[in-house]
């Protein structure tokens, strides 16, 4: 009769079931992956798979079984890592949005919003346009493999040993908040100088001709400037996006 001891147990599931437990914490943060579309089913399935491809990556670990003490620690661990990673990455689009609700304060349209069933708040028109551009970008550049390559690169970065006060001492993410709002204007900036000057002009040009109703033409020229000056801006989407991306994966060594 064939039978298994506890440790031979622990150190056939120890290696499979804790990035597996990181890369579905990941998952559930993540843009794209995070997404209600995909059904749950399906984001289980996928973790379980990368876990399972990623043991020859992995290399050798540190066996905690399931029943031991340490196994709260380190489940702990896992949850933290991987929603970390997956939150480094949602800064970006967070700061995609910020740029969106700068611009279109701006152009006049932030009273064009509606509800975002991804993110469960509100968003104006020109906010969510340029989430979705930066998301088919992070697709297009191929940033959901480099997601999946940062959780796997975070094994060598916060190993399985259960110290997840450690792991929140060493990611800091907290210093990433400076870099979203920094980023969000600095993408906005050129459509903030543009729509500037066009509100400057229209103030001359009111006090020229005040017989000339400048609530009438200046929301039309507004709209206008501001939809080619985001017809112009937009292939430059993608540097800013790559840095911040870069920025936020350094973190977990990649």
């Amino acid at each position: 009769m064939i039978s298994f001891s506890e440790a031979q147990i622990a150190a056939w599931l120890s290696p499979l079931i804790w990035p597996f437990v990181r890369v579905l914490a990941l998952f559930t943060t993540a843009p794209v992956f995070s997404q209600r579309a995909i059904p749950m089913r399906l984001k289980v399935g996928l973790a379980f798979l990368v876990a399972l491809c990623a043991q020859p990556i992995l290399g050798d670990q540190t066996v905690v079984s399931i029943a031991s003490p340490q196994a709260l620690g380190t489940l702990v661990q896992q949850v933290v890592v991987g929603l970390s990673v997956g939150f480094a990455v949602r800064l970006v689009m967070a700061a995609i949005e910020v740029a969106g609700e700068v611009v279109g304060l701006q152009m006049g349209l932030n009273f064009a919003s509606f509800f975002d069933p991804t993110s469960n708040a509100q968003l104006s028109a020109v906010a969510r346009f340029m989430v979705q551009i930066a998301t088919l970008l992070f697709i297009v550049i191929n940033g959901h493999l480099l997601v999946l390559m940062a959780v796997l690169k975070s094994f060598e970065a916060f190993p399985v040993d259960g110290n997840f006060m450690h792991a929140i001492a060493q990611m800091r993410l907290h210093e990433m908040g400076s870099a979203v709002f920094s980023s969000a204007f600095w993408i906005a900036l050129p459509m903030i100088a543009m729509l500037l000057f066009v509100n400057l002009v229209l103030g001359i040009i009111s006090r020229v001709a005040p017989q000339m109703n400048i609530y009438a033409v200046g929301f039309p020229v507004t709209l206008t400037v501001g939809l080619v000056g985001l017809t112009a801006t937009l292939p430059l989407l993608e540097q800013p996006l790559v840095a911040l991306l870069q920025k936020g994966m350094t973190i977990f060594g990649v």
